[in-house]
Parts: C-alpha cells; structure tokens; sequence
C-alpha cells in the first residue's frame, strides 16, 4: 500500500523524541496505532525488522502508525531509564497521535523490551483497542500489570524464542486476564528469523 511519511522531534518527558509517521496515501485511516521498539541497550530502534514489519502491517490495514526512538536511542534526547522513563516516553508520543487524529480507535504495539512497555502503558487505558505483543520476554519478565488487564491483548510469539520459549510463554499466558489471544509464528528465534512474512500476516490479520 502507498504511504506518506514524515519525520519528527516530538517533545518527550527528557527532551525530543525522534519519531517516523507513516499514513496509508489511498484512504483515510481508520484508526492510529503506536509501536515500540525492543530494548536500546542491545541496539534496538524503531528501525528493527519486526518494529518495521509491524507498523507496515497496521498501516495496510488503515491505520496511521508512529514510531519513535526511546531516550538515548538516534536522536532522541535523554538517557536509559531502565524501562521505566520509556514508559513516559511511550505515553508522550501517544498522546501526540492521538492529539494529531482526534477520534480515531487506538492500538498499542511493541516487540521485546517495547512489548513490556506497551502492556504497562496500555493496561492503563481501557479505551484502547488492542495491545498487541511481539516477543514479549516472558522467560524473565514476570506477569504484572497483565493479570488484571481487561484491554484486549494480542500476543505473538516465534516458536524458537530464547526470551519466551513455549513453555514459559504458556506459564505466564495462563496468568493473563482476558480478552487475550496467544498466536504461535513458526520462526528460528527472538527476532522471528524465517519467520517475518507471517509474523506480518498475522499483525495484518489482527485488523
């Protein structure tokens, strides 16, 4: 599908957060999503393959999707916080959407370390239409704010993921409140290797 793109310097909590907005160019959108990237100490950015894949799922879809680069990470200002500051970062950069597309549905989306992100940010928001989940590191992440969320969530996951291998992953799913929904993408590892072309089905699918 056709997309326009734009570049921007949002302000985020610690200073500009650098950010991409991408809109379908042959309809108006149908909703707005963000989504979010795996973890800036190990070289994740809004460029990563599945963040990518992604968003280019949502925004076949019809939706207008931002990414952005947590603190520290390109051109963003600040510093790791560890999760925690990101979660603010996250939060600043919906609130630019949504203030951009007033009205509109709302998804949340996040691999790995943006994926944690994503469920503490957006089990805050019960008007949220979808979380939805990629990788999320269920072998070292405990369930939290998960157990008690009433967002519909949407988890996908590779069927070799070292972060979140099938029997943890079914451990901490079985944890989870519902509306949920557990999809398995036959992938070599963590970062859906093989496995991308259906990772981006199924996002597509989700809409």
């Amino acid at each position: 599908m056709p997309r326009r793109i734009e570049a921007h310097l949002l302000d985020g909590p610690t200073g500009k957060l650098e950010a991409l907005l991408e809109a379908p160019e042959d309809a108006g959108p149908r909703g707005v999503a963000l989504v979010c990237h795996p973890h800036p100490l190990f070289g994740g950015t809004m460029h990563n393959k599945v963040v990518y894949r992604a968003a280019r799922a949502l925004r076949s879809s019809g939706y207008v999707v931002l990414r952005f680069n947590f603190r520290g990470v390109g051109k963003s200002q600040g510093r790791h916080d560890l999760g925690v500051g990101e979660i603010e970062d996250a939060r600043a950069a919906l609130d630019w959407l949504r203030s951009r597309y007033p009205g509109l549905p709302y998804a949340l989306a996040g691999f790995s370390f943006g994926s944690r992100v994503v469920a503490n940010l957006g089990c805050a928001l019960p008007e949220a239409k979808r979380l939805i989940l990629l990788g999320f590191p269920a072998k070292r992440d405990p369930v939290g704010v998960l157990a008690a969320c009433t967002v519909p969530k949407v988890f996908i996951q590779s069927t070799h993921d070292e972060y979140g291998p099938p029997q943890e992953m079914e451990a901490l799913f079985a944890l989870v409140a519902e509306p949920k929904r557990l999809i398995w993408v036959e992938a070599e590892d963590h970062f859906f290797r093989g496995g991308l072309d259906e990772l981006e089905k199924q996002v597509a699918d989700l809409s």
